[in-house]
């Protein structure tokens, strides 16, 4: 039991500076390994590049309108705010309501 003991704790001191030094071997020889992939067979690889880059793009559109139309109603947010808020001001004192254009940021169903 003692000797069984001894000799995991041996295993791993031996193996954690090791472990290291090939964790850095096994990623060299995987890249290696790809980079003789790519250059053999490159027409796999523009597909890749193609598809995963075609859902960048698609991506990166669609967030960019999402922001947009986040932007376009948080103005709108404001601009109820404050129309709400004259309308309240306007009623406490008894004076006519301010009337605001008709803008063209509403949708007509």
């Amino acid at each position: 039991m003692a000797t069984e003991e001894k000799g995991e704790e041996e295993l791993q001191q031996t193996t954690s500076p090791q472990d290291a030094a090939g964790l850095r071997g096994a990623v060299e020889a995987k890249y290696r390994q790809i980079k003789e992939h790519a250059e053999t067979y490159p027409y796999v690889w523009a597909s890749y590049i193609v598809v995963y880059g075609g859902f960048a793009l698609w991506g990166t559109y669609r967030w960019r309108r999402l922001r947009k139309t986040e932007d376009r109603v948080r103005a709108l947010q404001d601009r109820l705010r404050k129309h709400y808020a004259a309308e309240e001001a306007c009623a406490s004192s008894s004076t006519p309501a301010v009337k605001f254009p008709p803008s063209a940021d509403k949708i007509s169903n």
